[in-house]
């Protein structure tokens, strides 16, 4: 998805994680080849899972159905048609965070969700882990935003200011940038308040929440 959104047509970045993008180093043509071999290489592995002990093919069939709808019309995609239709327009905050948990919390709450389902967790457990992915996306992306008006280019690894470029709104520009950071620290502590039913076993998904916070890339 990150290959497809580096295109010209989409956000037109040049650089990710201080690289050249994948379209400006093998054309636009092959960028998008690649982007497609992926997303169909990523439902290959996925029916991997099948082999594993414990793992019924019915799980694998959940996880699949998921992750096919968190990137398609009604998730990721969706949320992208959303993004570029709002370039040089105002939208308010409500639109703002229906797009971007489709275009990018989506996929967040599909990846916690479909290792949970794997898993074998209870429908608490699942429920609050949904939660948690919601709330972090949420942080996610105010954090980026933030990212893109006071980061470091170097540390980012791509050009500051491509949403100001490209005219779109964001949390900043919506919130003002000190409203925005109190948004994304009370998103990260719902995140937490999410967790409260586990043990030691989340620790990594806390950290990971606080460190959102913190990143400068």
């Amino acid at each position: 998805s990150l290959v497809h959104d580096d295109l010209p047509a989409m956000d037109d970045d040049d650089f990710r994680r201080g690289k050249p993008t994948c379209h400006r180093v093998f054309g636009e043509a092959n960028a998008i080849l690649t982007g497609d071999a992926l997303l169909t290489a990523a439902f290959e592995l996925i029916t991997g899972n099948a082999d594993e002990p414990g793992v019924q093919p019915q799980q694998v069939v959940m996880v699949i159905r998921e992750i096919a709808a968190a990137a398609g019309s009604q998730g990721m995609i969706g949320g992208q048609i959303m993004d570029l239709a709002a370039e040089n327009e105002s939208i308010d905050l409500a639109t703002l965070q229906t797009l971007h948990s489709l275009k990018t919390g989506a996929l967040f709450v599909t990846a916690l969700r479909a290792g949970a389902l794997l898993g074998n967790i209870d429908a608490g457990g699942l429920q609050a882990l949904t939660s948690y992915a919601q709330h972090f996306g949420l942080a996610f992306q105010i954090t980026d935003d933030l990212l893109d008006i006071k980061g470091d280019q170097i540390l980012l690894g791509k050009p500051v200011g491509s949403d100001a470029k490209n005219h779109k709104s964001t949390y900043p520009s919506l919130l003002g940038m000190e409203q925005a950071e109190i948004l994304a620290r009370r998103s990260v502590e719902q995140c937490l308040a999410s967790l409260e039913g586990f043990g030691s076993e989340a620790d990594f998904l806390r950290q990971l929440a606080n460190f959102t916070l913190e990143r400068q890339s």
